[in-house]
């Protein structure tokens, strides 16, 4: 695992995983589009401190070390649930920084697919940071502006270092942008497909609810992301732990105007929510909620006029339905009285023509496009 001038070392040691996590910040000083991450949301999915997502998945960090200085790093991961519900030996790569040299990325690969062999897997995919239902893909297009919140970034030359290693593309993921004066100008068929869904089914049509039962709220919004997915490429479900984890996490961020809930005789079942783009509050506090980072982005949040609609999610039941569009057309009002300008609706798969229509035929513009990749093993 060595090289006369590369070292690829284990992450074993307090020390370092904190030389795993300086790295980016390092890497990617002087970098205008390149936004630090939440350091402790950081360390928490790269295992260094207890998250959920390891209940039932393995994680073996690694750094790449010249002349005492890093000069790389990477993840590989096994989820334990992506292989159970795929039938695969598929072990994952994620958190991959480097400098722009070959040789350093092969002896981070070469570490990372020994690591995974040695534990029966066959074949890779990434980038996962860990998994597809947290951050991931590799930024391939779109490098002129910064990421929105819970998107990645990373180095224009890092698509080379992966497809020369033997990586080869799996699935794009798009994002597209949309300007609020796109909805005064609707697709003509909108309206009709809105009113249809409404006579057709007695539906109540809502903002989440107060702060009190919010993070139930969001619970509720997770376990529809779950149903409404599952036919999705590559998804595996949150596990009860971690929805409620990301319920904890997320119940300080959402806002009420950017979600609405359909539920048709009580039970929940469309949600979609937007996620103002906290990114340059965060770049402002270097990433750091604590001592008073997490109160700059709660009293800065008013000021956000961009947001990131993450996704509609409807069940099965109901997704032919067009509760879709009635979910994005309740929100609207309340982020135009908002003061929302813009927004990136994002991540959308390559596959999913359905989504990627309905968007382009509302005017929507393909921004920035991210690349998960794969690797079989028995080619190296």
């Amino acid at each position: 695992m060595s090289s006369a001038s590369v070292q690829v070392q284990l992450v074993q040691t307090r020390k370092q995983q904190k030389q795993f996590v300086r790295f980016a910040w390092d890497h990617y000083h002087g970098d205008p589009n390149w936004v630090p991450p939440l350091r402790t949301d950081q360390r928490e999915r790269l295992g260094f401190l207890p998250h959920p997502f390891y209940d039932n998945a393995e994680i073996q960090t690694f750094l790449a070390v010249r002349q005492g200085e890093v000069v790389g790093r990477i993840a590989a991961i096994i989820d334990h649930g992506h292989n159970a519900r795929f039938d695969e030996k598929r072990g994952m790569f994620g958190f991959f920084e480097c400098v722009q040299e070959q040789e350093v990325a092969n002896h981070l690969f070469d570490a990372a697919v020994g690591w995974l062999r040695e534990r029966g897997m066959t074949c890779a995919r990434g980038p996962n940071n860990p998994s597809q239902n947290y951050q991931c893909a590799l930024l391939v297009d779109g490098f002129d502006r910064p990421p929105v919140f819970m998107m990645s970034y990373n180095k224009p030359y890092y698509g080379e270092l992966i497809e020369s290693y033997g990586f080869a593309k799996s699935q794009d993921m798009y994002a597209y942008w949309g300007h609020i004066d796109m909805v005064d100008k609707p697709d003509p068929k909108v309206d009709f497909v809105i009113e249809e869904a409404t006579r057709r089914f007695d539906m109540i049509v809502r903002q989440i609810n107060t702060r009190k039962e919010l993070k139930s709220e969001v619970e509720s919004f997770m376990r529809i992301y779950n149903v409404a997915s599952l036919a999705q490429w590559g998804f595996v479900p949150l596990s009860e732990s971690e929805i409620q984890h990301i319920a904890a996490g997320l119940k300080h961020l959402l806002v009420p105007e950017m979600t609405t809930i359909i539920e048709i005789e009580g039970e929940p079942v469309a949600v979609v929510f937007g996620m103002l783009d906290y990114n340059p509050i965060i770049k402002k506090i270097d990433g750091k909620l604590f001592p008073f980072g997490f109160l700059r982005i709660l009293f800065g949040r008013k000021k956000i006029q961009t947001v990131r609609m993450v996704g509609t999610y409807v069940v099965p039941k109901y997704q032919k339905w067009g509760l879709g569009l009635v979910l994005m057309y309740r929100v609207m009002p309340d982020a135009r009285e908002w003061g929302i300008q813009e927004g990136e609706f994002s991540w959308v798969l390559e596959s999913n023509k359905l989504s990627r229509g309905t968007l382009e035929r509302g005017g929507a513009k393909l921004q920035k496009t991210y690349r998960m990749y794969d690797l079989d093993f028995a080619s190296l």
